[in-house]
């Protein structure tokens, strides 16, 4: 089965870097490529016979947090891999909050980016390491939230933060389930569920913020 994938990136040189990447397996094919978050929506709209959209998060236009929201509304069977250069915490947790599948880095190499993708199409959800560390630091500490009942929503089992430290030290998901005997499924769902609790926190970040300022 051929993987058909979008590149978004409103660097036609990175953009021909990745597209280098993949061209190195034969079960990727490139079925179109966008500069900015408008152009990808508007090639979906003749095409949306895609299985995955590496996107880039800072483009002119449409942004890559806005139009992977889009994206996940219109064409909720497209996965998307946020591809960046940055890994600032806002950025990443925005990136979870609109729908994003994944969170890599540009500077991977080509095997790795394989790895992501087939891991994410799989229903995992490809993390690089630092972005995993951060995570870790993130959910370690959670805000200092009043309410009880919201601190145990998003506190992570001891099981989440081994899995979650076995991915900052670039694990991927085999080597994690040999190390934690675990299967390769339970590890998937301990993922899921990490990215499940960020979102708890951005809603929960939220909402403190807006009340330190009087907005509610």
């Amino acid at each position: 089965m051929t993987v058909k994938i979008a590149i978004v990136d409103d660097n036609t040189f990175l953009i021909n870097t990745v597209k280098e990447k993949l061209s190195f397996f034969d079960d990727f094919s490139v079925k179109f490529m966008a500069i900015n978050g408008s152009e990808c929506l508007t090639k979906l709209e003749d095409n949306h016979n895609l299985d995955l959209i590496l996107m880039d998060i800072e483009m002119p236009v449409l942004n890559g947090i806005e139009t992977t929201e889009i994206v996940k509304k219109k064409y909720p069977h497209i996965k998307i891999i946020m591809l960046t250069t940055f890994d600032n915490d806002e950025h990443i947790f925005n990136a979870i909050k609109a729908g994003a599948d994944g969170y890599l880095l540009k500077e991977i190499n080509a095997q790795n980016l394989h790895d992501g993708i087939i891991e994410t199409l799989n229903g995992g959800a490809a993390m690089n390491p630092s972005i995993a560390l951060k995570t870790l630091k993130l959910l370690r500490n959670p805000l200092s939230i009043e309410n009880e009942k919201d601190k145990e929503d998003i506190r992570l089992s001891n099981r989440e933060t081994e899995v979650l430290e076995h991915l900052s030290k670039g694990l991927n998901y085999i080597q994690i389930a040999d190390n934690l005997i675990l299967s390769k499924g339970t590890v998937r769902k301990h993922i899921e569920n990490i990215y499940r609790k960020l979102q708890v926190h951005n809603k929960l970040e939220a909402v403190q913020k807006a009340k330190k300022n009087n907005l509610i």
